[in-house]
C-alpha cells in the first residue's frame, strides 16, 4: 500500500515550456497532458520569497543543498532524506588556471558529496520525493554515479531499489551499489537499451520508474549548483560553466538555477555553458557545432567512459540549444586518451583526483581556451563531477548481480556472427553428445533448452569437473566458457588438445570478457568458433527473464 507523508501545503506548479500548460504539482507525471513535452519545470512563488527577504534568510542556515528548501519539490521538511550533500567548496584553480592562461578559473568540486559525485544532489532531492509520495520500490537505469547515490540514500529512506547497468561500467562502482542491498541487473547492451529494459521492467512490476532527466526532483536538485556558485562570487553569475554531459541533466539544472536567481534579482545573466563529450559518442557536440537544434542520436557509442555513453539526449538537447543560443555557449569533444591523460595532470597540477568524466571535460576545456571561445579574464567555473574513490571488493562474494543479455554479436567488430546453435549446427563431423563447461548455471541452463532439441546435452560447473567429463563422456562437441573456478577454459582446451582422442573435437568457446592478443593466441588452432556470451539469447527469452527478475 502506498501512503503518501504529505502534511503541509506548499505552492508548486508544473509548467510545459512547450505549449504553456500549468497546473500544481501533487504527483509526479510523465509528460504534459496537453502536448505531451516529457520534460516540465517546477516553478515557485518567487515573489514571495523576493518580499520576506529570502536571499538574507539563506546567510543564517547550514550549508548544505536544503538550505534552498523553498525552491525545492518537497512540501513537508520532514520527508528530506539528507546526507549532508551540497555545500561542496568551489575554489580557485591557481596551477591549472596559469597552465591555460585562465585568470580566474574556479573548480566547484563534486567530489566532496557523501557518495563522491554530483549525483548525491539527484539522489537526495529523488529519494525525498519518492518518500514523500509513499513509494517503497524503484528503477533505476544508470552508468554508475546515479546507482551508487540512489542507492545509499534509498537505503536511508527504507526504499528497495533495482538498478540497471550496461555491461560497460566498471565492476567496482557495481558492486559498491550492491553493497547497499541494491537488485542489480546487468544489461549487455548500450546505456539507452538499458534505459529501455529497466522502463519495461518496472511497468511490468508495477514499480516506479525513474526517468533521470525527464523527472522534476533531477532538474531541481543541480539548480542547487547554481545558487551555492553565485553565493561564493558574493551573487554574481560566472561568465563560464564547464561540465561533461551525457544526458545533459547538470548544464540544464544549473540553467534554471541561474534563471531563479535573476527572477529573484541576484545575479545579471545565466552563465555561458561548455558542454564537452567523449569523441566515441558525441550527439550534442556535432549537433551545436553544426547549429542544429535537434541531435543525431549515436546507435553504438564508442567509448569505454560509460557515464559520457548516453547516444540520445533528446529533448535535453534542444533545451540546452536554446539557452546556449540566447546566453553564449561552446561545445567540443575529447578522445578517451586525452580524459586519462587529463587525469593525470589535474592530479599532479593541482592535487585534484577526478573521474573519467570529469577529465574529459577538462580537455574539453583547453580546447575552448585554445579555440579562443574563452577569454583569459573570464570567470570560469568548472563542475568536477565525481572523484576516483576505490569502492569495496570483498565483502558481497561473488554471486551479487543477476545477469540479462541483448547484445547482437553483430554490433561487435572482433567477435563472429554465429548464434550458438548456427555455429554447432555448422560443425561438419555427425553431433549426438555435447558438453557444456559453464560456471553459470542460468547460462548453462539456457543452452541446454536450446541444444537439446536436437543433441544429448550434459553440463559441468567448473573446468576440472568438465574436463574429467569429457574423458568419461566422449562428447561430438565441446562447448565451453574461459573465465572459470578451480580451471579455466584456456586450460581445459589445451589438455584435451594435447591428447590424440580429443584432437578432432570441435570445442565452441563462449566468452564475455574482450580477449587480448595473447589469449587469442592461446586459441588460435584450438577452437571452431569463438562466440560472444549473449550472442544465442532470444528475444523472447528475453522477455521471460525481464518478467521472472522480480
Amino acid at each position: 500500500m502506498v501512503t503518501s507523508r504529505i502534511v503541509k501545503t506548499k505552492s508548486i506548479e508544473l509548467e510545459c515550456k512547450n505549449c504553456g500548460w500549468r497546473e500544481q504539482y501533487e504527483t509526479p507525471i510523465k509528460h504534459c497532458p496537453v502536448c505531451y513535452e516529457d520534460i516540465l519545470y517546477a516553478r515557485y512563488d518567487i515573489d514571495y520569497l523576493k518580499r520576506r527577504g529570502w536571499a538574507d534568510e539563506i546567510k543564517r542556515r547550514k550549508p548544505g543543498l536544503w538550505r534552498y528548501h523553498e525552491l525545492l519539490p518537497i512540501k513537508e521538511p520532514d520527508n528530506i532524506i539528507s546526507m549532508g550533500e551540497g555545500g561542496t567548496a568551489m575554489y580557485r584553480a591557481r596551477n591549472l588556471g596559469a597552465m591555460l592562461g585562465l585568470k580566474n578559473l574556479y573548480i566547484k568540486d563534486e567530489r566532496q558529496g557523501p557518495t563522491g559525485s554530483f549525483k548525491d544532489r539527484q539522489a537526495s532531492v529523488a529519494i525525498s520525493v519518492m518518500y514523500e509520495m509513499g513509494i517503497q520500490e524503484a528503477v533505476v537505469a544508470s552508468t554508475g554515479n546515479v546507482a551508487i547515490a540512489y542507492s545509499a540514500y534509498a537505503a536511508r529512506a527504507g526504499i528497495k531499489m533495482w538498478a540497471f547497468f550496461p555491461d560497460m561500467v566498471p565492476g567496482d562502482k557495481v558492486r559498491e551499489v550492491a553493497l547497499y542491498g541494491t537488485e542489480v541487473v546487468n544489461v549487455t547492451g548500450t546505456y539507452d537499451q538499458t534505459k529501455t529494459i529497466a522502463a519495461r521492467f518496472a511497468e511490468n512490476q508495477g514499480i516506479y520508474y525513474d526517468r533521470g532527466i525527464k523527472s522534476i526532483a533531477a532538474m531541481e536538485s543541480m539548480k542547487t549548483m547554481a545558487y551555492e556558485i553565485a553565493e561564493d562570487l558574493d551573487w554574481q553569475s560566472p561568465d563560464w560553466f564547464i561540465q561533461g554531459v551525457s544526458g545533459g541533466m547538470g548544464p540544464l539544472g544549473m540553467a534554471k538555477g541561474f534563471e531563479e536567481l535573476m527572477e529573484l534579482g541576484l545575479v545579471d545573466k545565466i552563465p555561458a555553458i561548455g558542454l564537452v563529450q567523449s569523441e566515441g559518442c558525441k550527439p550534442m557536440i556535432d549537433a551545436f557545432n553544426n547549429g542544429l537544434p535537434v541531435a543525431v542520436p549515436i546507435e553504438n557509442p564508442d567509448t569505454i567512459i560509460a557515464t559520457l555513453s548516453t547516444g540520445n539526449p533528446g529533448r535535453a538537447y534542444q533545451l540546452l540549444y536554446e539557452i546556449m543560443s540566447e546566453w553564449g555557449g561552446a561545445a567540443a569533444a575529447a578522445s578517451d586518451e586525452e580524459a586519462f591523460e587529463m587525469t593525470k595532470v589535474m592530479a599532479r597540477t593541482d592535487g585534484i583526483s577526478v573521474e573519467p568524466a570529469t577529465a574529459v571535460a577538462f580537455a574539453g576545456l583547453v580546447r575552448m581556451v585554445r579555440n579562443g571561445d574563452i577569454k583569459p579574464n573570464d570567470v570560469v567555473v568548472f563542475n568536477c563531477s565525481g572523484h576516483t574513490f576505490p569502492v569495496e571488493k570483498r565483502i558481497l562474494g561473488e554471486k551479487w548481480a543477476k545477469e540479462l543479455d541483448i547484445s547482437d554479436a553483430s554490433s561487435d567488430p572482433v567477435l563472429p556472427t554465429d548464434t550458438l546453435v548456427e555455429a554447432v549446427e555448422k560443425v561438419k563431423s555427425p553431433i549426438s553428445k555435447v558438453l557444456v563447461i559453464e560456471d553459470n548455471e542460468n547460462a548453462a541452463r539456457l543452452m541446454q533448452r536450446l541444444l537439446s532439441v536436437n543433441y544429448d546435452v550434459s553440463i559441468a560447473h567448473d573446468g576440472q569437473v568438465g574436463l574429467e567429463m569429457a574423458y568419461n563422456l566422449k562428447p561430438d562437441l565441446i562447448v565451453t566458457d574461459l573465465m572459470m573456478p578451480q580451471m579455466d577454459g584456456f586450460s581445459v582446451i589445451e589438455r584435451l588438445k594435447s591428447d590424440k582422442a580429443f584432437r578432432d573435437v570441435p570445442i565452441i568457446v563462449l566468452t564475455a570478457k574482450e580477449l587480448t592478443a595473447h589469449e587469442r593466441a592461446r586459441l588460435s588452432g584450438q577452437v571452431d568458433t569463438l562466440l560472444q556470451k549473449g550472442s544465442f539469447l532470444s528475444e523472447e527469452l528475453l522477455q521471460r527473464i525481464v518478467d521472472a527478475l522480480n
